[in-house]
């Protein structure tokens, strides 16, 4: 059976030019569709399963990377594992995490002699045993981590929150977690929930790291107000907290990071 590929690209000419010339370097495969953001990328990964993936790194919706681990945290162990191809227009750090991670890569624009290296490759990867879900949460979880590690300057101290007609100023010891809604991002307390308009990527980017902690694509969570971490039959974490009935769901990317509770 001819090898199957899904392309995941936000600029259409990108997309049509990157099909075009994995036809030219790889005849036999079989590229099932072009997904033009990351929600319609995740969609159609999930209902295809494509053998290859190749995601662009920054589209509307999801990134690449997004898209990738949320995949892995659909997948169930022992279901088919895409390869995945990252296609990214910068930068030299982002390529020297994709190396560390052993995770290939395209640069804009590609050029025919790295898209044909880059089908060696998958070419030997397909030929291979199959990578396994294990395999891939780890190249994703060491690309998560590639990130700044030192906390902010200036970290912050005071979320400025609606909470119906009115503005509280919540400190930030007392929010149990951020979770991404719509264009809004909910802080929730022990008691009550409010609204902000940053969006939570950039929300975390100014919260002290030594209490938040990223445990899914839109929730991040006060170390301090987790009781405890479940493990359920399938392998799947949750969190439960010490002040809040809910329990939050930790994807397979963050999950190391709870195993000891």
């Amino acid at each position: 059976m001819n090898p199957r590929a899904l392309i995941a690209e936000d600029e259409p000419l990108l997309a049509q030019g990157l099909k075009g010339a994995l036809a030219q370097a790889w005849p036999e495969l079989q590229v099932l569709a072009l997904a033009g953001n990351g929600i319609e990328a995740l969609r159609l990964a999930e209902a295809e399963r494509p053998d290859v993936a190749f995601l662009d790194i920054r589209m509307p919706g999801l990134t690449g990377l997004e898209v990738a681990a949320e995949l892995a945290d659909r997948l169930n162990e022992g279901e088919p594992v895409p390869r995945i191809v990252f296609v990214t227009a910068y930068d030299e750090y982002a390529l020297k995490a994709f190396d560390l991670a052993a995770v290939d890569y395209l640069l804009k624009p590609v050029s025919a002699e790295r898209l044909a290296k880059a089908v060696g490759r998958l070419k030997a990867q397909l030929a291979a045993p199959k990578e396994d879900l294990t395999q891939l949460v780890s190249k994703l979880r060491q690309l998560m981590a590639a990130g700044p590690a030192d906390p902010p300057e200036g970290a912050l101290k005071m979320i400025r929150a609606a909470v119906g007609n009115t503005v509280r100023m919540i400190p930030v010891e007392e929010v149990c977690y951020f979770q991404a809604a719509d264009k809004y991002t909910s802080v929730v307390t022990r008691d009550a929930e409010a609204l902000i308009r940053t969006p939570l990527k950039e929300l975390l980017a100014q919260l002290p790291h030594e209490r938040f902690r990223q445990i899914h694509r839109g929730t991040v969570v006060n170390l301090a107000e987790v009781g405890a971490a479940v493990r359920d039959a399938a392998g799947r974490v949750s969190l439960r907290l010490k002040q809040r009935k809910e329990t939050l769901a930790v994807s397979r990317v963050y999950a190391d990071q709870f195993r000891q509770m």
